[in-house]
């Protein structure tokens, strides 16, 4: 039986309303001389306490591992009282990305980019063989193992739903998890194919045959030609059915 799993994005994206109203406060910063300044241990402490408590609630939540890489060592910085730190705009708490640090109060101020690697481990959908380019994804393709969420920007596909029966867009190797963009929906019928067809409206619902003017892909809209001759727009549910809401 297969499980659902958590978004892959929303454990961490919640964290970006705390960066702007958490400040630290520290004495007299060491120079960037060899000696590991003092906030750099209060931004570990942070971005720990930042991730732990957006966490996604569930049966399989993602495991988190914050790294906080090293200024650069040509920095001279200096002694500042409150440090605040912000992200920059377009970045996120998520895989490799960087975290600002500015200078409040101080004789100087300053600004500066702190590396930071935020990795999020969870169950996904792996390929466990080679999967050719068009190719229909089976169960038989896959296999459920821990990885990197955030390794890449595009988001897991963790809902079976959403892969059963796709399409691969490119040759899938074994090891790789499922994300977005790897696939797309499968055509189920081509044009010209006689289809059946479910007219709704308030309160009723009628079936007819008609004929398909486009390629079919389930959940998308596809053109069919009634047997009025009166052509019309509707949603492809399988291999043989299109609805249509009037």
């Amino acid at each position: 039986m297969f499980k659902q799993f958590p978004n892959s994005t929303r454990c961490l994206l919640q964290t970006v309303a705390l960066a702007g109203a958490v400040f630290f406060t520290v004495g007299a910063l060491a120079q960037a001389d060899g000696v590991r300044p003092e906030f750099m241990d209060s931004t570990q402490q942070w971005l720990d306490k930042a991730v732990a408590g957006n966490l996604p609630s569930g049966s399989s939540p993602l495991r988190m591992e914050i790294t906080v890489g090293e200024l650069d060592s040509r920095l001279r910085l200096a002694p500042c009282a409150r440090v605040e730190p912000y992200l920059p705009p377009g970045t996120r708490l998520w895989g490799k990305t960087r975290l600002g640090l500015r200078c409040l109060e101080g004789s100087a101020k300053w600004n500066v980019f702190l590396p930071v690697t935020i990795k999020a481990y969870g169950q996904a959908w792996v390929v466990k063989g080679q999967v050719s380019a068009g190719a229909a994804l089976t169960q038989d393709d896959v296999m459920e193992a821990e990885v990197d969420w955030a390794e890449q920007r595009e988001a897991i596909i963790s809902n079976p739903d959403q892969w059963l029966g796709q399409v691969a867009n490119r040759a899938l190797t074994s090891g790789q998890a499922l994300r977005q963009g790897m696939i797309r929906p499968a055509q189920v019928f081509r044009a010209g194919a006689q289809i059946r067809v479910q007219v709704q409206g308030a309160g009723f619902e009628i079936t007819s045959d008609g004929q398909a003017l486009s390629a079919g892909v389930v959940g998308q809209p596809a053109r069919i030609k009634m047997g009025n001759g009166h052509v019309m727009s509707g949603e492809v549910l399988d291999s043989r059915t299109v609805r249509l809401e009037i």
